[in-house]
């Protein structure tokens, strides 16, 4: 009995196919985590710009309440306090960083929000070649 035709060759098509299949989808995964960890980045520089941010008070803006003392923030002392710790922090890694707010909102905590500009490590026609990515940290000072 002979075959019905030659199966000679049909596996190069598969294995080029799921090579194609695996490359796009290891560029993929790589520029996920690249933009995870970058977000991550910029958050803990946020979250520490909200905290020095938080504590911009002076012991005249310390109110005695039934619940303790409570510190008054103003939004020019934030945004004061934020500028300066972001000239010292270090922000070399963040391309086209910028503060976007600073302020207080209710008075008692400090909202800071940073953006910056993303690029992926390696560009294709999957991956955008970068876009800005933005995060926002808020931060309260409690006496207890």
């Amino acid at each position: 009995m002979r075959p019905l035709r030659s199966d000679e060759g049909s596996t190069l098509p598969l294995i080029i196919f799921y090579g194609f299949l695996s490359l796009v989808l290891i560029l993929m995964v790589v520029a996920a985590t690249s933009l995870y960890l970058e977000r991550k980045r910029l958050f803990v520089v946020a979250d520490g710009a909200a905290l020095v941010g938080a504590e911009a008070f002076g012991l005249d803006d310390v109110t005695i309440t039934p619940n303790g003392p409570r510190p008054t923030l103003e939004s020019a002392d934030v945004a004061t306090a934020v500028s300066g710790y972001l000239a010292h922090a270090q922000t070399a890694g963040f391309e086209s960083l910028s503060l976007d707010r600073a302020a207080t909102l209710d008075g008692r905590s400090a909202t800071v929000t940073l953006s910056a500009f993303w690029h992926p490590p390696v560009v294709s026609l999957l991956v955008p070649q970068g876009f800005r990515i933005e995060v926002t940290a808020v931060a309260r000072s409690v006496f207890s």
